[in-house]
């Protein structure tokens, strides 16, 4: 009996533990090992840009986690000796972003078809890269398209994908100017009635490892997690209530992030506020309904807006 448990264990590895890698991690844990339904593994590279200490408080908690740690570099590994260590394993799911540069989504997409692993969950946690279609600001989001085409053309193995929006936390990121809290202002990106679904680290983790230990198996689709969809107007709205006052609210209309990114053509945070306004340039692709989402098809509770800045805005 204890020989077939362990055969029917999910062999799952998770590429980085970085703020999205980590929660993930934690949920396949709670979810799959803790009760035996997954053995799990994390690739890590052998050096890091963290220090040493944090190194260590990370590796501390995998362990307690019940999750292995093996050595490899997305970057500087080959193509084929990343598919040697994903064929160990029977689902891959992938939380490193665009920081490994350019290339590295569809190298990894590459490697797991190579492989031939059962399952592979890329790195898509985003917007919708179908809708917002080729040539957007964001150059990076063209491979994202490139990786979405590769696994639909083949048949070797499965797939899914899972479209979150931007993580809530960004949108109240001081550098990105949206929401600053400290000075209570809302920049709403393209107009007050463009809207924006957004998703936690902690509830995508969850809904990852749901959807990866799920039975039946989600196939080669394209879901969706939404912890909110609000219009700017309704940002606004929700930190007027959280810092009980009127905040000051401008617009950012699209020719003036147009042309803000004219200026300054490789500031990220640029790019990604004139994708977030325009969208596909009908404003599509950057938000949908709630009632579309995983979460609110398999009845998953999540963090709204509302209960972020309950915990994170001090009045």
């Amino acid at each position: 009996m204890t020989n077939e448990t362990t055969f029917n264990k999910r062999k799952i590895l998770v590429l980085g533990a970085g703020e999205l890698g980590l929660e993930v991690l934690r949920e396949l844990s709670a979810q799959g090992v803790a009760i035996g339904k997954a053995e799990v593994s994390v690739m890590l590279r052998t050096s890091s840009s963290s220090s040493s200490s944090q190194r260590s408080q990370l590796l501390t908690e995998l362990d307690a986690l019940g999750v292995s740690v093996i050595a490899g570099d997305v970057v500087g590994d080959t193509l084929e000796t990343i598919a040697e260590t994903f064929g160990k394993f029977e689902v891959v799911v992938s939380c490193v972003g665009f920081a490994a540069g350019p290339g590295t989504q569809l190298k990894l997409a590459l490697a797991a078809i190579e492989s031939g692993i059962r399952k592979y969950y890329p790195w898509q946690f985003g917007v919708d890269y179908d809708v917002i279609g080729r040539g957007s600001a964001q150059p990076l989001f063209d491979e994202q398209l490139d990786v979405r085409d590769l696994l639909r053309s083949q048949s070797r193995i499965d797939w899914t994908i899972i479209s979150t929006g931007m993580f809530t936390s960004f949108l109240f990121e001081p550098s990105f100017g949206v929401v600053d809290l400290e000075n209570r202002t809302v920049n709403a990106l393209g107009d007050w009635d463009t809207s924006v679904t957004v998703t936690t680290p902690q509830d995508i983790g969850k809904l990852t490892a749901k959807a990866v230990l799920s039975e039946p198996e989600i196939t080669s689709k394209v879901i969706y997690t939404a912890g909110d969809t609000v219009s700017y107007r309704q940002l606004a709205d929700l930190v007027d209530e959280a810092l009980d006052c009127s905040v000051a609210r401008n617009v950012w209309t699209i020719p003036f992030l147009q042309d803000e990114l004219k200026k300054d053509p490789t500031n990220v945070l640029k790019r990604y506020r004139l994708v977030f306004a325009q969208g596909n340039d009908n404003g599509a692709g950057v938000a949908w309904n709630k009632e579309v989402s995983y979460n609110y098809i398999e009845n998953v509770k999540v963090s709204t807006i509302a209960d972020w800045l309950r915990s994170n805005a001090a009045v």
